[in-house]
């Protein structure tokens, strides 16, 4: 998938409206990236296909209503993205402080009322969602462990994995019980995607 592949992409499910938002992003994704460590030097190039559609294809295994819930946003990949493609609320949780005034800072200029951010700790927020992400974050094991209390037998568990996935997966059945999927990335042959839910502790 070439740059111009995931605009087209992005611009034929979701109209030309929101790629111009999301455009918005990219370049203050780009400006802020000289100044802090947001994303991978390398891939400045290929940000629309590594980070964007990366990003926005996690909404094909999620439900449309509820509170969407972003674990260590860093960057705002993929929350702020899902932000920007679904009106329903978000919430993103980033420890760095840094990060959270540059995703509190785009969040405002781009006029986006459904975000919250919050500078903290996973274990330390509280409340229930209806879908939960995390893009390389730690393992479903450990992500299982420190997220877990915001969670219902519900909520749907959407995290973005390199090519380890199944392994984790294996590796996270051991304590915990759930029905997990894995389904490949459309933007990196290696990368795959764990889909989780009704995960609960054994």
């Amino acid at each position: 998938m070439t740059e111009d592949d995931a605009r087209a992409w992005v611009r034929d499910r979701y109209g030309v409206s929101r790629e111009t938002l999301l455009a918005a992003f990219v370049s203050r994704l780009r400006e802020e990236a000289g100044r802090q460590n947001l994303i991978a030097p390398s891939t400045l190039e290929q940000i629309w296909t590594r980070h964007i559609v990366d990003s926005a294809q996690l909404l094909g295994a999620a439900p449309d209503k509820g509170l969407w819930l972003d674990i260590g946003s860093g960057a705002g990949l993929p929350g702020m993205v899902i932000a920007m493609l679904r009106d329903e609320p978000i919430e993103l949780v980033e420890p760095r402080k840094l990060r959270t005034d540059f995703l509190a800072r785009a969040a405002t200029e781009l006029e986006l009322s459904n975000v919250a951010i919050h500078t903290a700790r996973i274990e330390r927020t509280a409340g229930p969602a209806a879908v939960i992400s995390a893009r390389a974050v730690a393992s479903l094991d450990a992500l299982f462990r420190i997220a877990a209390h915001r969670s219902t037998s519900s909520t749907v568990w959407v995290l973005p994995k390199g090519r380890n996935a199944q392994s984790e997966v294996e590796e996270a059945r051991r304590n915990w019980h759930g029905s997990f999927h894995v389904e490949p990335s459309i933007t990196a042959p290696d990368s795959l995607i764990v889909v989780a839910r009704e995960v609960r502790p054994r």
